[in-house]
């Protein structure tokens, strides 16, 4: 197996229903659909909200997964059928799992001038993915490294730093920052595999060249991981890892089942007003389900 990494391009996808925003989607797609656990990653911004109009999603449901949220400018405003409100700033991690079934908003606050960050989803091993709703708010304590690198771990553990978010398989969840031109080599968990996407600058992982909004993958056997700052202005990374999730799963639309049985009935306990539970406190109706495709959805797992 090759020490280099395998490097994702991302498509635009929009994003909230009619006043969608666009977003750039690296995972999944047809090269890869999980890292570790982790099965989604939308990356935005930065976005001038007075030309876009910032993020408005309306009320929309979740089932068998986390919602990770994770700004690095802006204020998005949260609220779900748990009965959550809280806010999203940058620094800050909110974790929102959906298990059986969740709905929630997001809504960019009208303070919020330039809008950027990512949503990432987790998906939950079948014996937890019918957990109850949660919701988790954490802020991390950034990490000085050698070599003019700054860490926050936001899941799992990197550098001595340890989040105490509960998820359900091992992961890891970090922002990195780098100086102009510095380099920084962690030790790693060799049993994990991981993602690094880059927000800012030009990066070298593992001898490969990786581009702003590209997301680099490397395999399980690695226990060091060097990066390399190759601009002079400060770079800044999401890094994600974890054991290879070895179940398959359909991913549609807002839903994590095993099968096309599961999201059937998911959409339609959606569409009939069940199970999901009631946001309040969002002035507008809720994000209708699509139709369902023609053809029986098929299960993915992770690339071999």
């Amino acid at each position: 197996m090759s020490d280099a990494a395998e490097v994702l391009t991302a498509r635009d996808v929009p994003l909230g229903g009619p006043r969608a925003m666009t977003v750039r989607r690296t995972l999944p797609q047809r090269a890869r659909t999980l890292i570790g656990a982790w099965c989604f990653v939308d990356h935005y911004g930065p976005d001038d909200v007075a030309s876009t109009g910032g993020m408005d999603v309306a009320p929309h449901p979740h089932t068998g997964l986390q919602t990770v949220s994770w700004l690095f400018s802006g204020e998005i405003e949260h609220r779900d059928s748990l009965g959550s409100h809280a806010m999203v700033r940058p620094g800050e991690l909110n974790l929102m799992t959906g298990g059986h079934g969740i709905s929630h908003t997001e809504v960019s606050t009208p303070d919020t001038t330039v809008l950027h960050g990512v949503q990432l989803w987790v998906a939950l091993p079948d014996r937890h993915r019918h957990a109850d709703r949660d919701f988790q708010h954490y802020v991390p304590k950034p990490v000085p490294l050698d070599g003019g690198a700054e860490l926050s771990v936001f899941l799992g553990s990197l550098a001595g730093a340890t989040s105490p978010v509960r998820t359900f398989t091992p992961l890891l969840g970090a922002e990195l920052l780098l100086a102009p031109r510095a380099r920084v080599t962690l030790a790693v968990d060799s049993e994990f595999e991981h993602g690094l996407l880059v927000d800012q600058g030009d990066i070298t992982m593992a001898g490969t060249p990786l581009r702003q909004a590209e997301l680099g993958y490397l395999a399980p056997g690695t226990a060091t991981l060097t990066l390399t700052n190759e601009t002079d202005a400060p770079a800044r990374m999401i890094l994600l890892g974890g054991p290879p999730f070895d179940e398959e799963i359909v991913m549609w639309w807002n839903f994590i089942g095993r099968s096309h049985a599961d999201i059937a009935q998911a959409r339609s306990d959606w569409m009939t007003g069940t199970r999901f539970g009631e946001v309040r406190g969002y002035d507008g109706e809720p994000l209708p389900a699509p139709e369902l495709p023609s053809v029986p959805l098929k299960p993915r797992g992770r690339m071999r």
